[in-house]
Formats: C-alpha cells, sequence, structure tokens
C-alpha cells in the first residue's frame, strides 16, 4: 500500500477484498492538518532500546535514566538497562530523544483457561443502586463471580464525562481518559456519609426511586449524586486534606489540568472550543487565575476521582477486573483541552464500508497527530494507558487495529471518502508491553474490522490476545487460538435472544438501518449447525447451548454477558443511531439480588466454570512463554463507537 512521509495511506484494501483508492481531495486536506501542526522532525525522537545494544549518537550528551540516573551516552547502553522510559539529551540541547527499553511481550493471565462475566456496570442495577449501577455493586458482582469461580469481570468504560446537565450517556465517548466518572461512586460507601444519614435521606430516596425507570437517566442521576457529593465533601474536606493532598501530588499536572476543566465546564459548558477565548488553552493566564480564585471548586473536583480510586481499588480486591479503553476522546472534552495540540482538528476517525456497515462509519473523535505524538514522548498515550490500568488485572484495547492505523474523515465528507493514516505500531505495542508488566496486567487487543495481516502477527508476538466473537467466527470455538478471548458477542452486536427470535433485525429494519439481513440469517443458521437446535427452538435453550459450545474454546479466556444469561432481547447499542434506540441506557431486566439467585445464570456459571483446570494457577507468563501459534486471517465487520450510541 502506497504510503507518503505523513503516513497517509493513498489505496487499501477493505473488508470486501476490493481495492480502494483515497480521493486526492482527501489527501491533501489530510495533509494540510498535518502540515498546521508543525513540520517533521530530521531526527526521530523515539527509540526502542535493549541492554547492551550499540547506538550511534549524532551528538555528544548524557542519558537520563527514568530514574534520574546520569551516564555518559557510549557506544553501547549498559547491559543492566532496567526497562523504563530513558533519555538521551544531547549537550548542545537540540535533541532529545526517549528510549523506550520494553519487555516486548505483555503479562498473560495468571490463571487459565478463565472465564468472567462482561457487564455494562452501568445497567447492573441492585436495590441500593441509585438508578444505575456503582462502583459497590461492582464489588458485589466481584465476589458473587468470585464464589462461582470466575477469574475476572470484563466492564465498559468507566471514563469521565463532563459535568455538566446533560450527561453523556456513551462510555466510549469520554471526557478524558486519565480519569473516571463520578456517576460510578457508591454514595453511602463514601467516608464521611455516614455522619450525614439524615440529612441525605430524601437524597437515597430518589436515587433509589430511579431504579424503577425503564431506562438509566444519568441526566436524573447526576444532580443527585452531585448533591450528595457536596454535601459529604463539606463535611469531610479538612479532614482528608492529607490524604487528598498525597493524591494531587501523585496524579500531578494531569489532576490539576482535569479539576479546572471541571470547574470551567460548570460556568461555560463542556465544550471548551466554546469557552471565553482567555479560557481554551491550559496555560494561559487568565487560567492560572481561575485556578486561584476557584481553588475549593476544583479540590472537589480532585476528591471526588480520589473517592473513585478508592472504590475501584476496593471493587477490584480478589478478583481481576479487565478495563475497557475507547478508542478516542470527545473533542470538546477535558484531555482534548489538554492535549490540543497533539489531535488533529477537522478530521474524526471512524471505518470503511464493509458487510455489515455498507455506508462506513464516522465516530466523532479525532485522532492523535502522529509526529505531534512522538515529539511529547508518548506523555499522552503512556498517561492513558497507565491510569486505565491502575486497578486493572486486564485491559480490553478498543479498536486495537487503532495502534497501526486509523481511517481519517476530513470533516464535511462521507466515511466512503476517508483515507487511513498510519501510526509507529511499534514503540505503541513497546509503550503496552511496558505499563503492562508494571500493572501485572493481561492485555485483550479488540481486532475485529478491516485486518491486514501482519497486525496479528505483532499482536501476537507481544502476547496481546486476539478477540474471537462466535458471530463472525466460521470455526467452531474448539478450533480458536489459545492466545485469544472468546465471547458470543459484543456490546454492538445482536444477542443471542434478539439474533435467535429476529427481534433484533427487526429493530434494524424498523429503523431504516439498512442491515445485512442475508448475513445476519447465515449467523443464525451457522449457530443452529454449531449447537444442534431446531429453529423453534426456546430461546432460554439456545443461550444454555450457545454457551456449552463457548465453554470449549482454547481461548485462555472467555467471557458471558449477563444480558444473554438472562435471555435479553435488545442489544446495549445499536450502531448508527442516535435517539431512536435507548443506547447505553438499557438497565439488566432484574436487580442483582435477583440475579445472583437465577437458575439460568448459575447454569451458565456452571458451564463456563468446567473449563478450568483443577491444577494450582501458575504464575503469570511472561516475556519468555512460547510465542503464540498464528491463527488464519479473517475480516470481520469494525467495531462500531461513537457519541449518544451513534455508532458505538
Amino acid at each position: 500500500m502506497s504510503t507518503d512521509e505523513w503516513g497517509i495511506v493513498a489505496r487499501y484494501t477493505d473488508a470486501m477484498d476490493q481495492e480502494r483508492q483515497a480521493p486526492e481531495s482527501t489527501i491533501r486536506a489530510i495533509r494540510s492538518i498535518m502540515q498546521q501542526s508543525g513540520e517533521l522532525p530530521r531526527e526521530r525522537p523515539v527509540r526502542i532500546v535493549k541492554g547492551g545494544q550499540r547506538i550511534e549518537w549524532p551528538k555528544a550528551g548524557q542519558l537520563i535514566l527514568e530514574d534520574g540516573t546520569t551516564l555518559p551516552a557510549k557506544a553501547r547502553l549498559p547491559s543492566d538497562l532496567p526497562n523504563g522510559y530513558h533519555r538521551f539529551v544531547s549537550e548542545d540541547g537540540e535533541l532529545d530523544w526517549l528510549l523506550i527499553a520494553s519487555p516486548s511481550k505483555c503479562v498473560l493471565p495468571k490463571d487459565q483457561p478463565g472465564w468472567g462475566w462482561a457487564v455494562q456496570l452501568y445497567a447492573a442495577r441492585s436495590h441500593s443502586s441509585w438508578g444505575m449501577g456503582d462502583l459497590g455493586d461492582l464489588a458485589r458482582i466481584a465476589r458473587w463471580s468470585s464464589s462461582l469461580g470466575a477469574t475476572l469481570l470484563l466492564v465498559n468504560p468507566l471514563h469521565a464525562a463532563a459535568p455538566s446537565a446533560d450527561q453523556q450517556s456513551s462510555p466510549y465517548y469520554p471526557s478524558s481518559r486519565r480519569f473516571r466518572n463520578p456517576l460510578y461512586i457508591a454514595i453511602e460507601q463514601v467516608p464521611g456519609a455516614d455522619g450525614l444519614r439524615e440529612a441525605l435521606e430524601p437524597l437515597v430516596a430518589a436515587g433509589r426511586a430511579l431504579n424503577e425507570r425503564a431506562r438509566i437517566d444519568r441526566s436524573a442521576v447526576f444532580p443527585l449524586k452531585m448533591r450528595a457529593l457536596e454535601q459529604i465533601f463539606d463535611r469531610v474536606a479538612e479532614s482528608i486534606s492529607r490524604k487528598l493532598d498525597e493524591y494531587v501530588a501523585r496524579e500531578g499536572e494531569a489532576i490539576e489540568q482535569f479539576g479546572c476543566y471541571c470547574a470551567l465546564a460548570e460556568i461555560h459548558g463542556s465544550d471548551w472550543r466554546q469557552w471565553p477565548s482567555e479560557f481554551r488553552r491550559p496555560e494561559g493566564a487568565a487560567v492560572r487565575r481561575f485556578t486561584q480564585e476557584n481553588a475549593r471548586r476544583i479540590r472537589f473536583h480532585q476528591w471526588l476521582q480520589w473517592v473513585l480510586d478508592r472504590q475501584l481499588a476496593t471493587a477490584s480486591e480478589g478478583l481481576a477486573v479487565l478495563q475497557d479503553l475507547p478508542i478516542g476522546v470527545d473533542p470538546g472534552g477535558a484531555d482534548a483541552w489538554t492535549w490540543q495540540d497533539v489531535l488533529a482538528s477537522g478530521v474524526s476517525v471512524g471505518a470503511p464500508p464493509d458487510l455489515y456497515n455498507t455506508r462506513g462509519q464516522n465516530w466523532g473523535l479525532p485522532p492523535w497527530i502522529p509526529h505531534r505524538l512522538r515529539a511529547l514522548h508518548y506523555r499522552p498515550f503512556i498517561e492513558t494507558i497507565r491510569a486505565t490500568l491502575r486497578h486493572a488485572g486486564g485491559l480490553r484495547v478498543d479498536h486495537a487495529l487503532g495502534l497501526f492505523r486509523l481511517f481519517w474523515i476530513p470533516s464535511g465528507m462521507s466515511p466512503v471518502d476517508g483515507a487511513y493514516v498510519r501510526y509507529p505500531y511499534d514503540e505503541l505495542l513497546a509503550i503496552l508491553a511496558l505499563e503492562s508488566e508494571r500493572a501485572q496486567a493481561f492485555i485483550v487487543g479488540e481486532d475485529l474490522g478491516t485486518v491486514e495481516p501482519m497486525v496479528r502477527e505483532e499482536l501476537r508476538r507481544h502476547q496481546i490476545l486476539s478477540y474471537r466473537v462466535l458471530w463472525f467466527e466460521e470455526e467452531r470455538p474448539s478450533r480458536y487460538p489459545k492466545y485469544s478471548l472468546a465471547a458470543v458477542n459484543t456490546h454492538d452486536l445482536p444477542t443471542i435472544a434478539g439474533l435467535w427470535t429476529g427481534q433484533d433485525l427487526e429493530a434494524q429494519l424498523a429503523l431504516g438501518l439498512e442491515p445485512n439481513v442475508e448475513g445476519t440469517n447465515a449467523i443464525r443458521a451457522r449457530l443452529a449447525r454449531m449447537i444442534r437446535l431446531p429453529d423453534d427452538a426456546p430461546v432460554d435453550e439456545v443461550v444454555a447451548r450457545t454457551h456449552a459450545l463457548l465453554a470449549k474454546a482454547k481461548s485462555m479466556v472467555v467471557t458471558a454477558t449477563l444480558d444473554d444469561a438472562l435471555s435479553v432481547v435488545e442489544r446495549p447499542n445499536m450502531p448508527a443511531t442516535v435517539d431512536v434506540w435507548p443506547n447505553w441506557s438499557i438497565p439488566l431486566p432484574k436487580p442483582l439480588e435477583e440475579i445472583e439467585q437465577d437458575a439460568r445464570v448459575l447454569n451458565i456459571a456452571r458451564t463456563l466454570n468446567a473449563r478450568r483446570s483443577p491444577a494450582p494457577a501458575a504464575a503469570p507468563v511472561r516475556q519468555d512463554a512460547p510465542e503464540p501459534q498464528p491463527a488464519p486471517p479473517c475480516h470481520r465487520p469494525e467495531a462500531s463507537r461513537a457519541p449518544q450510541g451513534e455508532s458505538e
């Protein structure tokens, strides 16, 4: 495929194995956007290195290790060079390179073969919830799942939304990927809440009353929780001052800027691009004055993140929580405000047309500018990965293909007219492996979509688990590769009940979405053959048989959704819709107290638990693990993602 010096790909092969030529107007628009961000550097400022490696330094200088140790830059690196982020700085200060000393391979799951529930946490309400599932509910699910023999939980992204009255519903359109959403705070478990029991009682009652609603209403939950949290903060601000200071010091500039963004957003709206001009850059004098004048409100938002960090740590005790990393951020949100010079404006990422999305997709998320990200020594990427891995046993990288190339769509153009832009995947994967080792967390790459053969080869080489989705696989799960996570579906795809009854397809047709009817019917027919049931088989029996089939996967990990276990017909998200489908707002049909006793759910747990080995759990597999065996390449539809469920 032809690629220019900016990484723009002129021609590519789509999911239908057809070669496509990107329009010249698209290439010019993307090139113009990149050129506005600065010239390409003459020297590549990043190197992947190992101890003892010979390095040709273009100038005299110093090697500065991550721990601050300074060494002369010799022809060979020290043989005992530790893994980490080191720097070479020339004596004249003109060169400043990042040296990534990486283990090159991610750690693997500690307990394998293992299994776990895939949970949309907001949908998992208990009697104690305030209209949506929270971190107290996550802790409950973790304890219950562990008692059933589960080894992990996969949760939807828990990242922060803007603190606005109209709450963003899509977890894949976050304001920040470095911080978390206060809506997930379990109010009555916040330190200091006990002393305000009487004062909080009306808010508790109003919050729990939201559990009766048929849909998750984040915009109704938000003001109730914020009022409760403000009262608690007023009570405990002084007593927790030292602990909060320690947390803020650990988070550094990131939490300072995030707190400032939140305080500004409460006054001027959630989109920083619409703020008064003096506040649009975080380093401006007006922002510094605002920070001083609004220190207490900023500290409140920092305290919210401290509370979230504590509650997530508690919820993650005893069971590995597999966190989910969205492909991008809201262009008007906190991270985009902080890193506006690294994110491309006038363009968004998406996917070209494929068999299941014939018009292509635009996810409304701004992409990193590759050479600008490199120039910052990947600090935004490192901070994002590290923050999402905190308290995590694993990480699901949404649209992992974006580590290699992203489909850029200039403003005003159709996804059909987009073009791919390449990224330095070797450097990004080296960082991912290093952060995996430091967190002792395994990595899953959602490699669904228009995939180049070398992508899966590189993911395997770095011990990143592939994704195997039953709906897309021609082979039975017993033939899935070991180095994978196996699942029946994803949040964007039909549930088992929706597929089997035909109600999901009917809903798509009613919404005018132009679904692939033939392809959907083929998936159903293939499922019927695999589970050996007639077309009129009861849904609950189909669900049970399907999970028995999944349990035979050779994959290191399998996940089952609670939606499927409960025979839910509606999928969590309907790609290419905004207001006509309740995206990310469909609660589970029962509270957790009843789900824990549901015979269908317990039967599936027993089925999946049977795949576990009775032998003692092995230690985490590290970079010396045997090389995974290659799996046959295949094309899968792009996983969908976008604001308000527009496509993710």
